[in-house]
């Protein structure tokens, strides 16, 4: 069967439906309920049992590059930057650093033990350096494994700023390998370059995209997610256009949004992640379609090796590095060596080298994808044991005692306050009070109605604002937004 425009959207749409159910009734074995959108994308490809031909290179490669842009957007929404702040440095050496050593290590490895060249070997190597969150908060989540200390915004951060250091790499060692020419002084200019144009225009595009949305006053709330699509997507091509890291930016001014405030947040983030779901499904189902398994057989052995290598000594030799001048115990550093789960982001980096027709590039492309599901089933069927072993994991009696005292003692200060006229804060929207994160306005009395509030609410005069705080301290902040003196509490 040939996938055309007659009947894509049965054929994706069988696809999705056996994806998910798929992965519902299997997350429970501990593997990630990602990799069975790989296996139906295999099954329903040339040589299973579907028989949909697609070997275009090209296509998998625009539609993984899509459905990164999307996940990572999403993943910079969801991250809270007052929890990975105190390991901002951390993250960093290891999405770069540690990057850089696990890719030359296993480059190294391959090039002594198979005989290829150095620069092929480093390629392989920065090509499956990027570890891969979605599938080990899957597990976490799953196992209803909880992490001490700073692990989880660790890896949080790394995996989410992982991936511009590998795709700068794959880039940089295609060129070289395709060319056969080393030009390290332009490699360092070039890497400068990429990544501070990417910072830069994803913490301006960040800031613009809170103001736009906060302003431009769409009549259809529906616009809102139509509008930060088109922000996010400007963000990355835009910074690839002019030469810098479109992963970076995205991610960057993803961040930005998320920790701010704009009208319709909830349901935006609840949009993307969604969105962010189905990008997913669809870029393993693709890259599935993408893989001849007959491919795969000849490159076993060798792919068992080179896995091997980088679990149990790139992985560990990158993070270790990376971490050596910070406080971290050793059990730590371990368990991070052992969550380096590679996933559909070294798959889709693994198309660059067969699209530019390199020497190797078919090999590297099947020893890719073996490497990244094997790193998968192992490394994923036994995360949940690891942390036990590490006693790295919070006992789960612990973590509902924690969300029970949370949930008590938050928002247990009411107020309730007047908006005379002539104050300051009369006709901004709800959204631009710098409202304290401890405080929610559950209602407004206006002219003896009561309005539940969005963001985009504005506030007139002789309203009168029912609020829920968390503590004393945060009462004081209510006021101070509001340009009210306080009163004895």
């Amino acid at each position: 069967m040939i996938i055309e425009a007659g009947n894509i959207l049965l054929i994706g749409s069988i696809l999705l439906l056996i994806s998910i159910i798929a992965g519902k009734t299997t997350s429970k074995l501990g593997v990630p309920t990602l990799i069975f959108f790989l296996i139906v994308g295999i099954l329903a490809g040339s040589e299973g049992i579907g028989g949909i031909h697609f070997e275009n290179a090209e296509m998998a490669q625009l539609i993984g590059i899509v459905a990164l842009n999307f996940i990572l957007f999403s993943g910079g929404l969801d991250t809270n930057w007052k929890v990975i702040s105190p390991v901002l440095w951390k993250g960093v050496m290891l999405s770069t650093v540690g990057v850089f050593v696990t890719a030359f290590s296993v480059g190294l490895f391959v090039h002594l033990a198979f005989g290829f060249s150095l620069a092929e070997g480093v390629l392989l190597g920065a090509i499956v350096s990027a570890t891969d969150a979605a599938a080990v908060f899957s597990i976490l989540r799953n196992k209803g494994i909880g992490l001490k200390g700073y692990l989880r915004p660790v890896l949080e951060l790394e995996s989410g700023s992982n991936d511009p250091m590998a795709y700068f790499l794959t880039i940089s060692l295609t060129t070289i390998v395709a060319t056969g020419n080393v030009d390290f002084d332009g490699l360092v200019v070039s890497f400068l370059k990429e990544f501070i144009i990417g910072g830069a225009i994803g913490y301006l595009m960040g800031k613009a995209s809170v103001w736009l949305i906060n302003n431009i006053r769409l009549e259809t709330e529906g616009l809102y997610p139509v509008l930060t699509i088109a922000l996010a997507m400007l963000t990355y091509s835009a910074t690839h256009f002019i030469g810098g890291n479109g992963f970076l930016a995205i991610y960057i001014s993803a961040i930005i949004l998320g920790n701010s405030n704009f009208i319709h947040k909830r349901s935006l983030i609840r949009f993307y992640d969604g969105q962010a779901w189905l990008m997913q499904i669809t870029l393993f189902l693709t890259l599935g379609l993408l893989v001849f398994p007959s491919h795969i057989i000849p490159v076993i052995g060798m792919g068992l090796l080179i896995s091997a290598f980088l679990i149990i000594v790139a992985r560990p030799v990158g993070v270790f590095i990376s971490l050596a001048f910070f406080k971290s115990n050793t059990r730590s550093k371990i368990f991070l060596s052992w969550v380096g789960l590679r996933g559909g982001v070294p798959i889709v980096f693994a198309t660059y080298p067969l699209i530019r027709g390199i020497e190797k590039a078919e090999i590297i492309f099947n020893l890719v994808f073996f490497i990244s599901v094997s790193s998968v089933l192992l490394q994923g069927t036994t995360l949940a044991y690891v942390a036990k072993l590490l006693h790295l994991d919070v006992p789960s009696k612990a973590r509902r005692r924690t969300d029970f005292e949370i949930a008590d003692n938050s928002k247990r200060e009411k107020v309730q306050v007047e908006i005379a006229p002539g104050n300051t804060v009369i006709g901004k929207m709800v959204v631009q009070l710098n409202f304290p994160k401890g405080a929610l306005i559950m209602t407004v009395k206006r002219n003896n109605e009561y309005i539940i509030p969005v963001g985009s609410t504005r506030i007139q005069a002789d309203d009168k604002l029912f609020i829920l705080a968390e503590d004393k301290r945060t009462v004081e902040l209510v006021y101070d937004s509001l340009h009210l003196p306080v009163p004895a509490l």
